[in-house]
């Protein structure tokens, strides 16, 4: 499998359980449209998973401290916002009052988006 195919299975995989997440037809072709986890911009994703907007996988706790591709742990995320919280706390150590919110807060918002997915 290759690395953008493997991509795309992650991207659709957070897109069955977000909640924000809506299957629309846009001209002629059928999407995904859902929120960014940080600031609510909306998001869409082609039926196949590609982003078709600027949607990136968002390690809600980074891979650098433990964090894993497991689903709870994974949302997607404007490239924008993404890269900004990597740049500014990714890189801070664990324990970091700042980091260690930002982390409850995300884990808080994706929970409330859960949804499980179809089988």
């Amino acid at each position: 499998m290759s690395s953008r195919t493997a991509t795309r299975k992650v991207i659709l995989g957070i897109v069955a359980t977000d909640k924000t997440f809506e299957k629309l037809e846009v001209r002629g072709s059928e999407v995904w449209r859902g929120k960014c986890i940080h600031c609510n911009s909306h998001l869409t994703v082609g039926a196949d998973g590609d982003p078709i907007s600027r949607a990136t996988v968002e390690h809600i706790l980074p891979r650098h401290h433990g964090g894993t591709d497991e689903a709870r742990n994974l949302a997607l995320a404007c490239a924008r916002c993404n890269h900004q919280k990597g740049a500014r706390l990714d890189q801070r150590r664990r324990g970091d009052p700042t980091l260690e919110a930002v982390i409850a807060t995300l884990q808080g918002r994706r929970l409330a988006r859960w949804r499980e997915p179809d089988e």
